[in-house]
């Protein structure tokens, strides 16, 4: 009897041991599982910002020629600033000059503004779609992520339910049925 106490003792020692071991395997894998998610997280994001680099590089030109030219027209404006009266604009010389002057930065202007426009209308199409598409990569890696969190809940409460079983033969087997009940509805 000694020996097959020592022999229970011993295996429920090694039950335990084998639980705790599966425990930590099993958080260690949640941990590696969520640092592979980051990192394809991360690396989608990288891949997000390279196409966005190379979409928007071709415009650098055009928008610093425009932001030149723009800086022209403001400074011109901001030099006439402070001859504008309130109610009425004030323009020293020739309002006719003034006005072809005027029209002239108008055209290049919208000019520029055509020029950029339809080029960026395809890019941010295509940038919209990449969008759209990272989207629903990032849904699905979402969902996904939330069955595992449910199927890890799940195995949780499997293993606590095993454990609290096999604790509950041990007691039946150690005290009999009557004091385990007792104990266990009291």
């Amino acid at each position: 009897e000694r020996n097959l106490a020592k022999l229970e003792e011993d295996a429920e020692e090694n039950l335990l041991m084998l639980c705790e071991e599966k425990e930590r395997l099993q958080e260690k894998l949640c941990k590696l599982k969520h640092e592979l998610q980051l990192e394809e997280h991360e690396q989608a994001l990288e891949d997000a910002l390279d196409k966005q680099m190379e979409l928007l590089t071709p415009l650098v030109p055009v928008c610093e020629k425009f932001k030149e030219q723009y800086k022209t027209f403001a400074t011109s404006l901001d030099a006439t600033r402070h001859e504008l009266p309130v109610k009425n604009i004030h323009i020293e010389g020739d309002a006719l000059t003034y006005l072809d002057k005027l029209q002239k930065h108008l055209t290049v202007t919208q000019e520029l503004l055509a020029d950029i426009v339809p080029a960026c209308a395809e890019e941010n199409a295509e940038a919209c779609t990449d969008l759209k598409e990272f989207k629903k990569v990032l849904e699905e890696l979402d969902k996904e992520l939330q069955r595992g969190y449910t199927k890890v809940q799940n195995l949780s409460f499997e293993v606590s339910k095993e454990v609290s079983l096999h604790n509950q033969r041990i007691c039946e087997e150690n005290h009999g049925l009557d004091t385990v009940k007792h104990w266990y509805f009291r």
